[in-house]
């Protein structure tokens, strides 16, 4: 009999630190890391490729049913492909991620990406890993640990300014911290997959939390689970 692969899901705001996270218990575990915001970001930047206005459903339909979309550690880094492209960094420019909220919040967008996530999950070898912000209540409902991320938004808008900072792309921290607000509201009051915890997750606040300090907490979490579903199956 074939074990189906072990699902954590980790949902949360932008920048409370749940794509950090994710890797590092992906590669502690061996895991496969399914980054579902990076899906919608690619279908995002196909779109404005294509001069595709985000309400514009029939032309995203069509779009994101034909999109080949997948993810490769190297270096440490989870990158990510759109066709044979690496488009890690250029699906993550604030007009993209602007860009992004607006098209994520079309039931054909998400409906069209929903079976690609699950399928990218169901096929990894030993377990997955899946980041966004509706995986513990739509796209994986039955995932063993369903964990909630989050932190303040003067903490999140920080880390972001600095991850732009640091490569070099000029912002400011006040305009950082709007166009999170606007994208946090745009994500928590759509109609379609809003963004909000699980009632059965686990909710960890980083604001005053060291990135090893969470790890520890997550493993453990899982640890627990794995042990527990292993004495069920003996």
């Amino acid at each position: 009999m074939t074990t189906a692969p072990f699902i954590v899901a980790i949902d949360g705001p932008a920048g409370a630190g749940k794509s950090s996270v994710s890797k590092a218990i992906a590669e502690r575990l061996s895991f496969s890391l399914v980054d579902t915001g990076a899906i919608y970001r690619c279908a995002a930047m196909a779109a404005r490729r294509a001069g595709i206005a985000a309400d514009d459903d029939t032309a995203l339909g069509t779009l994101t049913g034909t999109l080949a979309i997948s993810f490769k550690m190297a270096s440490g880094e989870n990158r990510v492909f759109l066709g044979g492209e690496d488009v890690s960094e250029a699906i993550r420019t604030p007009e993209n991620s602007s860009f992004t909220s607006q098209v994520s919040a079309r039931p054909v967008v998400r409906q069209a990406l929903l079976d690609l996530q699950r399928q990218l999950a169901r096929t990894s070898p030993r377990g997955a890993i899946l980041e966004g912000r509706d995986i513990g209540t739509v796209v994986f409902p039955d995932a063993d640990v369903k964990l909630f991320i989050t932190a303040s938004d003067e903490a999140r808008a920080n880390r972001r300014f600095a991850e732009l900072t640091a490569k070099g792309i000029e912002t400011t921290f006040d305009k950082v911290l709007a166009d999170q607000r606007a994208r946090d509201l745009a994500d928590e009051t759509r109609e379609v997959a809003p963004l909000r915890a699980a009632e059965d997750a686990l909710i960890i606040d980083t604001t005053a939390l060291s990135l090893q300090g969470v790890i520890d907490r997550v493993i453990e979490t899982i640890e627990a689970v794995r042990l527990v579903s292993a004495a069920g199956r003996a």
